[in-house]
This record gives C-alpha cells, structure tokens and sequence, in this order.
C-alpha cells in the first residue's frame, strides 16, 4: 500500500523531521503538545521509520474509502508500509468532536490514538492486550485524562 501523504500532491514541508520520524501538516488545525518522537521511539523502536500526516475531514475520509471501502470520517489511519517503516494519518478536527463524549481531554485522546496506531504499525489488533499496551505507554510518558465536563 503506498504512503497514504504520496497519494496525494503535498505542498507543504515536513514541520517536523528526523532521519526516521516526520510531521507533516495538511490542515491548520492546533496540535497538542506531546513527545511524539519519544513515543513513536518507545513503541515502534527507533529504527522503525514513520511519518505522522496532520490532515482534514475530506483528505481521512477520501483514503478510508479508497483504502478500507469505509465512507464514515475517521480520527486516525494506520499505513504500514513495510516490516520497519509506516504511515499515520491524523485527524486533529475529528479526534476534537470525539474526545468529549469520550470523557477524555483532546490531549490525552490525542495521544491514546497515536499510541493506539503506532500499536498497530506493530501489528497488534483490537482487544485487551492492546489496551493494556495502550495504558502502559501513556503512564509511561505521565499522559493523564485531565476531562473536566
């Protein structure tokens, strides 16, 4: 499967990158702040070679139908690429109108869905091994829900 930011014509730069870890922004929208690298680093290790897209509601949705037939709008995708390198498509805008009927700050959800689809690139599947993955890596790095309704 081709990286999901070379189907498309990216115009801007990387905001962030290193010889294995690159950001990319598609969309305005205000990232929190969080150790991305170290996370990306504790989960996938460091030779692992991934590139996180910040990108909108029709670039997420456009490659959940082209690539997995589904048309809803979607917080995050995984890509893996190969053994060692991967794709995450984020969508800051989506992750936002989710995470308070989740009772979850935006930076902690945020957060929890990177994690979430490094876990994947890594080949784990939806259930309570992921979970407690999940929670593992977040007490790691002192990511607390601070949801205040």
């Amino acid at each position: 499967m081709p990286a999901a930011a070379k189907t498309k014509s990216i115009k801007s730069r990387p905001k962030f990158a290193t010889a294995d870890f690159a950001i990319t922004k598609l969309t305005k929208e205000r990232m929190p702040v969080l150790p991305f690298l170290r996370m990306k680093n504790a989960v996938l290790g460091k030779k692992f070679v991934l590139s996180l897209v910040v990108a909108d509601d029709a670039y997420t949705q456009t490659l959940n139908r082209q690539y997995r037939k589904k048309t809803y709008i979607p917080n995050v995708l995984s890509f893996p690429l190969s053994e060692d390198e991967g794709e995450i498509v984020l969508n800051l805008k989506q992750a936002r109108r989710e995470c308070s009927d989740r009772a979850e700050s935006f930076r902690y959800f945020v957060a929890l869905l990177f994690i979430h689809s490094s876990l994947h690139l890594k080949g784990y599947r939806h259930g309570s091994t992921m979970e407690e993955q999940e929670q593992k890596f977040l007490s790691k790095f002192h990511i607390t829900n601070t949801f205040r309704s």
